[in-house]
């Protein structure tokens, strides 16, 4: 913590600016300089503080009055004391955290206005190029919760436990030990909880009572949930907002790089390219087996970054699940040892790789909705909302259960718009970031599939061609490796010349993999040494094209 008079906060304000400030930034540090704040750091002789005032019209008449009121703080108050400001470490030169304002400017309105104008302001500028890191709160406040949401959590937990020391209950719902400590002892002292012994220094082992179970219990009804305390709507936001994925931009090495495992056509990464660096959306299109899907499990790490997303989301006393095991790769982070946390991270968040979310023939549309399950009332997030910041992929459109009609209207109004809308259970409709990379993958043609309005909102469609006869020899070398295999150029020429060429037949991306997975099993069965012949070669061909 450091005290700063208000005039240091201001300079410390203006350090933070590391490029030209924008218009309205430059109108409200004018505004901040022509007020003379010199006498709110001066002593004052005591007397009574001054009762509030309405919030004044920030206009030039004002700046006296506000000028005024200001100087006349009392010395005991805490602009007096000068202005107790938190630090937040990681943006560059330790610059003030956005949307905290002094506190000399907590108690005079037209200056709190003003603070937090450039604080916003100043925190977009120099946030652009600094990493999100989600800081731990200091007071129930800043974590956006209140007393009663942390009971509810809690006692739920002892009361499927039994039993737990304060630092356990701590990991438990994720918050630091100086947030729960004061309230487990309240409890105590309301006879919700009793104590068992000492645990860790400072610490002790709660048990829930009589009191507190019978609590528990209807807390329980109305929702089992007892994980990670969570994390209010505007925070993701602002989260969201901070690691879009629309800030991202992919350079063709990048896409080198995501792609250095497969085997991809140049002209096809300069088609992929543009497309990835647009944040809309695209369609892969083209016949069965020439790497559509693996393409876009790809895309996502082409932007080679990890996000932040918080296990649960709080919207008016709903709580929705969105860490996804299934989905999110969680990256490990520092852990804290001990009573304390002293990573300064909020552990109610949690570092996962840049999602992809793929979705494939069983899609349904409850999929795309907050769902809630009817025993436990925990809701789940839908799909677009645990791809946020990364990619979505709807593999076989055109094959889902659904109508296609329906599917692509559900999602016309967020690819144009940037933005969704979501149903909660209790009725209430909230927005939404539709912020990803959205990829429909198909063997099927878009044109008919979808009408002109759905094919403007996916600017890019993009056809995922038969590899050439180089391209398709290259992956037979590519993979013996992986079977234990020698490649043999002869055998695989006399497979294309008498399988492919004599016939017709198409190339395919999977067929080198498949193929050569036969002769393995062929080459098992026979007792033989596992190497590329034309007799595996046709008994492959005979097994797999038998009905193709």
């Amino acid at each position: 913590m450091s005290k700063l008079s208000p005039s240091e906060y201001l300079a410390q304000l203006k350090a933070q600016q590391k490029v030209d400030p924008s218009p309205e930034l430059a109108s409200v540090m004018a505004e901040l300089d022509s007020l003379d704040m010199s006498d709110l750091s001066a002593p004052a002789p005591e007397e009574k503080p001054a009762a509030p005032r309405s919030t004044p019209d920030p206009t030039a008449a004002a700046k006296p009055a506000a000028k005024a009121q200001a100087a006349s703080q009392p010395s005991g108050s805490s602009a007096a004391a000068g202005l107790h400001h938190p630090v937040s470490s990681p943006l560059p030169g330790n610059a003030p955290t956005p949307n905290r304002k002094p506190a000399a400017a907590r108690n005079d309105s037209y200056l709190a206005e003003l603070f937090d104008r450039v604080s916003n302001l100043l925190g977009e500028e120099g946030d652009k190029n600094t990493a999100y890191i989600p800081k731990a709160p200091e007071s129930l406040e800043d974590a956006g919760l209140a007393e009663d949401d942390l009971e509810r959590l809690i006692l739920k937990f002892l009361l499927s436990k039994g039993a737990s020391s304060g630092r356990k209950i701590c990991q438990q719902v994720r918050l630091p030990f100086g947030l729960i400590d004061p309230l487990l002892k309240q409890w105590k002292y309301e006879q919700l909880l009793d104590l068992r012994n000492s645990a860790e220094i400072g610490d002790y082992v709660y048990a829930i009572t009589d009191l507190g179970r019978e609590r528990a219990k209807r807390y329980a009804e109305e929702c089992t949930y007892f994980g990670a305390a969570p994390v209010q709507l505007r925070d993701y936001l602002y989260a969201m907002e901070r690691q879009s994925i629309a800030k991202q931009m992919v350079r063709e090495t990048d896409l080198k790089r995501a792609f250095s495992d497969l085997l991809i056509a140049p002209e096809m990464l300069d088609k992929l390219g543009p497309a990835i660096n647009s944040g809309r959306g695209m369609f892969l299109f083209g016949e069965p087996g020439n790497g559509k899907t693996s393409i876009a499990e790809r895309v996502t790490s082409c932007f080679g970054s990890t996000i932040w997303i918080p296990r649960a989301l709080g919207i008016d006393g709903d709580i929705i699940r969105l860490f996804d095991p299934g989905v999110h790769e969680e990256v490990e982070t520092e852990r804290g040892e001990g009573i304390f946390d002293l990573t300064g991270l909020d552990q109610r968040w949690v570092q996962i790789k840049r999602p992809t979310v793929i979705a494939g023939g069983e899609l349904t549309m409850s999929e795309l909705e907050v769902t809630q399950n009817l025993q436990t009332h925990i809701c789940e997030s839908p799909l677009q909302l645990k791809s946020n910041c990364g990619t979505l992929v709807i593999d076989d459109f055109g094959r889902q259960t659904m109508p296609v009609d329906e599917l692509l209207n559900r999602w016309i109004v967020p690819l144009e718009k940037r933005y969704d809308f979501l149903n909660m259970p209790s009725g209430k409709k909230i927005q939404v970031p539709f912020d990803q990379l959205i990829i429909f993958s198909t063997n099927l043609e878009p044109k008919d599939l979808v009408d002109g309005a759905f094919l403007r909102r996916i600017p890019y469609k993009i056809e995922v061609l038969d590899p050439s006869r180089e391209h398709f020899v290259k992956l037979f070398e590519i993979m013996a490796p992986k079977f234990g295999m020698t490649f043999e150029r002869e055998a695989v020429e006399y497979l294309i010349e008498t399988h492919y060429t004599a016939v017709e037949r198409p190339f395919r991306a999977c067929q080198p993999r498949d193929l050569l997975l036969q002769v393995r099993n062929f080459c098992v069965y026979k007792e033989q040494e596992k190497v590329m012949t034309p007799e595996a070669f046709d008994f492959a061909v005979d097994n797999y094209f038998s009905v193709m």
